[in-house]
This record gives structure tokens, sequence and C-alpha cells, in this order.
């Protein structure tokens, strides 16, 4: 992890006005300063300002503005290469960097006005092909949760509870690990979660949800728990908040006793997986789907509106010419 006193005090100001300003997450803010870090080190490479031969080892807390203004779009671009040809980035990675180049620049060029003209404004983001998600059928999201049901064990009825929020409600890890039990509203069957970009939204819980969620409560551990985990939803073998880890632990070793790929499979899949089902067996509208998962682009939402060869199939069968 990249401490503050390893950067230059206009980095520091960056990430600062990110957090404040741009409300950004703590997680898009260590991404924001590894990113810079590492594109400031190979830019004092290039301006032959080390002699260090260890990239990770250039320091680069020394630099100046006077050095970031002579920075243009080529050098930036040199970097993107270098990324693509030496360190064999995928374009998704090439992509997140880039954004972090963007808003640091525009940081330094509008806000700060640190400098005068901001070489990245015209810088471009590789073209990303589309990807569908990998998700678990109907019956491997049943058979989970009827294996994972029928454990014995003293986490079960938390294990079966984490396992039904995923797949019912689409949350992400964070959002899960971080419910605190005050967030729920048991008269209205809702709860407010916390997702990226420390946005608030409302989560309805069906029947399932709310069952699995009074379950567990019934024998939720209440004494010597952590007194900074008193609040939280899901507790971990220590009496403390769960970690992300933890369920992450958790999804895997269920995933494995059902018999399904966990190389194929994550936390991650199981969101991918709830709005899959709910788009192909709910008739959900997109923008509802959008505002379920907390998408602040409706483009992200769209890579759930594929559709399997079967429905590709019924729709052609069901052609009113089909039978001439």
């Amino acid at each position: 992890m990249i401490q503050r006193e390893d950067n230059p005090d206009f980095v520091n100001s960056f990430l600062d006005y990110s957090i404040t300003i741009l409300n950004k997450s703590s997680n898009t803010v260590k991404e924001y300063n590894y990113d810079i870090n590492n594109f400031l080190k190979y830019m004092k490479k290039q301006f032959q300002m080390t002699k260090e031969k260890d990239y990770k080892c250039i320091p680069v807390n020394d630099l100046t503005v006077d050095t970031i203004k002579k920075i243009k779009l080529e050098d930036i671009h040199g970097y993107i290469s270098y990324m693509a040809r030496e360190l064999k980035s995928t374009p998704a990675t090439r992509a997140r960097k880039i954004s972090s180049i963007r808003v640091f620049f525009k940081y330094l060029s509008s806000k700060a006005k640190l400098i005068d003209i901001n070489p990245a404004q015209d810088l471009e983001t590789p073209k990303l092909g589309r990807r569908i998600p990998k998700y678990l059928s109907l019956e491997e999201s049943q058979k989970l949760l009827n294996i994972t049901q029928s454990e014995d064990n003293r986490n079960n009825v938390r294990d079966y509870a984490i396992i039904t929020l995923f797949l019912n409600c689409g949350m992400r890890l964070s959002e899960l690990v971080n419910i605190d039990i005050k967030d729920i509203d048991f008269s209205e069957s809702k709860m407010n979660v916390i997702g990226k970009g420390n946005k608030e939204r409302t989560i309805y819980l069906n029947k399932a949800c709310m069952k699995v969620i009074n379950n567990y409560l019934s024998v939720r551990p209440h004494d010597r728990v952590k007194s900074d985990s008193r609040d939280a939803l899901f507790l971990s073998e220590r009496k403390e908040r769960i970690s992300n880890r933890s369920v992450q632990d958790i999804v895997k070793k269920e995933l494995q006793k059902a018999g399904l790929d966990t190389k194929k499979y994550s936390v991650h899949k199981l969101r991918h997986t709830a709005a899959t089902l709910m788009y192909q067996y709910g008739n959900v509208d997109i923008r509802a789907l959008q505002e379920l998962l907390g998408h602040e682009s409706i483009s992200t939402t769209e890579i759930y509106t594929h559709v399997n060869d079967e429905r590709v199939r019924n729709a052609v069968e069901s052609n009113p010419l089909a039978d001439m």
C-alpha cells in the first residue's frame, strides 16, 4: 500500500479532493493513489530523472509541479503503450488507469490551477469488448441454496442468510458486510445500503430475505460482541463485523460443496446471477434493475439484458410466419 509520505504534496491534495469533494469511496481513492504513483514513476524514468533500475523502487515524493508541466499527451500514450507491451495489462486495466490519469490532470488544471494545459484532455480510452457476465442458472442457484441450508454447523443459519441475500438482492460484497441492523426496516421489508461513491439506496426485501434475516437474528451472538460491531448484522466467529475475506471464503466453500466451479464463480458472480434471474424470470424493467443494482449508468445494467439460446429459439418459433 502506498503511503501519503511517498507522494508529492499535489498528489495528496488530489486524493483529499477526491474524498471530500468528489465523494469517492476509500477503495477508489486507493486505486487513484496506486495508479498516479506508478504513472509518475514511469515519467521520472522517461525524463531520465532517476538511475534506479528497479521500477518499484523509484521515489516520486520529490517531484515538483514543474515536472508535471512538462508532461504531454504523447508521454501519456507512451505510458499506456508500456503497460500494454511490457506489463501485459488488459484493456480494462488500462482503461481504469486512463480514467485515474484524466481525473488527476483535470484536478491539477481546472481545480488546483497548478498547470495551464491539461495534457490528458484528449486522452482516449481503449475500446472494451462487451462480455456477457457469468452467472448461475436457476437450477444451480437453487442447488447452492439447498446445500447451504442443509448443512449442520453453528454458522449455517448465518451463511444461508448471506447466500440468500446475494442471490435475491444483487448487492455488492461491501454493501453486505456493512449492513447494520438499524438499516433494516422490518415493517416495510426494506433496507438502506451504501454503494459505490458512498451513495445510499433502498433495497426491497422479499419473503425469503426477511425470513433468513429474522432466523439469523434469533441466533446471532449478543454477548461479548466487539464494541464497534454491536450494530453489525453479520458477525464473525470473533464476534466482530464479518470481513470481506470471510464472506468470500464462505461463498467459495458453499460453491465447492454444491459442485460448482470456484474458478468460474465468485461473490460478484452471485450479484450477476441475481440481476440475470430477475431480468429473465421477473420481467423487470431495465430502469428498475439499474436502480436496484445501484448502477450510475444504464449501459452498465444493459449487460444483463442478454438472453439465453432457448429464449432466442422460442422467439424465432413464435414468429407468426413459422408455420407457413
